[in-house]
């Protein structure tokens, strides 16, 4: 039997974005925490989910909570029995990137938190799904609930990120990658990348999904996540 399944959120995200692995996973004990208190970086969010998560666990992050994962493996490798890292990205910040951020930031101070959800929650997505707001509506009222001093908070810790290449040739825990293939945000590519750096890593590609994808593909991403689990 694997240990307790942790699900660590990403931006603006807490455990409504893995409502579906949490109920698909009921006899792996699951836990997502509800978001990362008052950390400003990537590493006081892994010692906060350290502190919270059981001894040893089958570890999942999404985006920035794969960012969080990593740094949790850095800190504590012998706590993490699996790893599962979803939609993410090891690279530094690029180009712009903080100018982005920062911009919509601003959106949200000048114009209130749902201006700044509505631009950039539905590039997250599949682009058939960009103007579906009932797909959207549960996936926005999460964000906008978050609110804009969280959303500061964690740009300033991705902003901040560690360098999480160099975490990856150390993994020793049977690693699952998976990527939405239509995720603008983190490409196929960049999974590839991260597969090729880490000893026995898999890579699955959710079909018809974007960058939410537990949300997006829920059950492309349990088959994923159960085959992981019973390897």
């Amino acid at each position: 039997m694997a240990s307790p399944l942790v699900l660590l959120p990403g931006l603006m995200c807490d455990a409504r974005v893995w409502a579906a692995q949490l109920a698909a996973f009921a006899d792996h004990a699951p836990w997502s925490p509800g978001g990362y208190g008052q950390g400003e970086t990537i590493t006081a969010m892994a010692e906060a989910a350290l502190g919270a998560a059981p001894p040893r666990m089958s570890l999942v992050g999404h985006s920035m909570g794969a960012r969080v994962a990593l740094e949790m493996v850095r800190l504590a490798p012998e706590r993490i029995e699996r790893l599962a890292l979803l939609d993410t990205g090891i690279h530094p910040p690029g180009p712009g990137e903080r100018e982005k951020r920062y911009a919509l930031l601003q959106l949200g101070r000048d114009h209130g938190v749902e201006a700044l959800v509505d631009q950039w929650l539905p590039p997250m997505v599949h682009p058939d799904r960009r103007a579906d707001p009932e797909f959207l509506r549960p996936m926005r009222t999460m964000c906008v609930e978050a609110g804009i001093e969280t959303y500061e908070r964690q740009i300033k810790a991705l902003l901040a990120r560690p360098d999480a290449a160099a975490v990856l040739d150390r993994i020793k825990a049977p690693t699952l990658v998976g990527v939405g293939r239509q995720d603008e945000w983190s490409p196929v590519a960049q999974h590839e990348q991260i597969v090729a750096r880490i000893v026995g890593a898999r890579l699955t590609i959710f079909e018809n999904s974007g960058h939410m994808s537990p949300v997006e593909a829920p059950d492309q991403v349990n088959h994923a996540l159960r085959q992981w689990l019973n390897a």
